[in-house]
């Protein structure tokens, strides 16, 4: 599907975007890869933290998803848009809640509209848990980018492009700005215990890797509209602190502002237009659900009714033993204390 095609990451220098990036580079298929962010400074140094990301068909074009006019030159001669670009931090986004709207509202609005404009194939846009009946703000502005993407295919046009769809799944293991830097640094630092605001939470993961294998596998399938979600494990918050920091005391914070104990990927009422397949699911709004006899009848299945997938209900889990085989392929970790 790639072969010759110029793709655009927004965001392209976050994680995931670094992650992804890296991926089409080595395999080589792509015409061009390019990089639309805000920060010079962060495309400088991920430029020079890889060779890989100095690669000849690598473009850097600086501009924010606010700027719909810069999207527009952006995306001139673009195939693919994946679109990565939000403002994520929980807490920021109660303090700054206009900010969070002008990129994840505003922003999803801009990509969309110039994606419809100049013709771009298709356009996946990467969600989160968080948007599965928010409760902060940031999933509220998730949830809003969410349906703007779904209701974007009625704008298309008899051209039918671009397809507009999104995944949806949950924390990134290590992620820039995730709860395990914080916790190796203070490791690191000789902290003496692990702040941790609920012994009740739980939530899902998911590895860099797993998550660009699962967009770039979406990309191939996707038919406009979906919302594509991965069978993923759950995992308890003081599991991962064991895992991590074996023996470490535990510093009990209280829950902050806008978070949930559990998280949710799909909920009772967005299941009843769900379809289940070996290693994903598919939520799908009215207009693909009419046309679910596209799918792969020996593949997707509905899903039983009062089905809805949570952090707490599923039946995947990292135990402490398993988080810590996994972490340890991806950090040092300490030994027990």
């Amino acid at each position: 599907m790639f072969r010759d095609k110029s793709i655009l990451i927004t965001g392209g220098t976050g994680s995931f975007g670094r992650a992804c990036t890296k991926r089409l580079l080595d395999e080589d298929e792509c015409a061009k890869v390019i990089i639309f962010s805000r920060d010079e400074w962060k495309q400088w140094e991920m430029r020079r933290s890889d060779p890989i990301f100095d690669h000849p068909k690598i473009r850097y074009f600086l501009g924010d998803v606010r700027d719909a006019k810069r999207l527009s030159r952006a995306f001139r001669d673009v195939d693919i848009v994946i679109h990565a670009a939000a403002l994520k931090q929980v807490p920021a986004a109660e303090y700054n809640p206009t900010e969070f709207v002008a990129t994840n509202v505003q922003g999803a609005i801009n990509v969309i509209d110039a994606a419809i404009d100049r013709g771009v194939e298709s356009v996946l846009a990467l969600s989160t848990d968080k948007a599965c009946n928010p409760v902060n703000l940031y999933g509220a502005t998730k949830l809003c980018s969410d349906k703007l993407f779904v209701s974007g295919n009625a704008y298309v046009g008899k051209s039918g492009r671009p397809k507009l769809s999104l995944v949806r799944y949950g924390n990134v293991l290590g992620s820039r700005g995730s709860i395990i830097p914080l916790w190796l640094s203070m490791i690191e630092e000789g902290a003496t215990a692990l702040p941790i605001t609920d012994t009740r939470m739980t939530r899902f993961w998911i590895t860099l890797d797993q998550a660009v294998d699962f967009v770039l596998n979406r990309l191939r399938s996707m038919r406009g509209g979906e919302v594509f979600v991965p069978k993923i494990p759950s995992m308890r918050i003081t599991d991962l602190a064991e895992a991590m920091a074996p023996g470490v005391p535990h510093d009990i914070r209280g829950i902050r502002e806008g978070e949930k104990i559990h998280e949710m990927l799909i909920s009772v009422e967005e299941a009843r237009n769900a379809l289940e397949f070996d290693d994903h699911y598919v939520v799908a709004p009215q207009m693909i659900v009419s046309r679910w006899q596209e799918y792969p009848k020996t593949e997707g299945r509905p899903v039983a009714e009062g089905f809805y997938y949570g952090s707490d209900s599923n039946t995947d889990w990292l135990d402490a033993t398993k988080l810590r085989a996994l972490l340890e392929t991806m950090f040092p970790l300490p030994q027990s204390v």
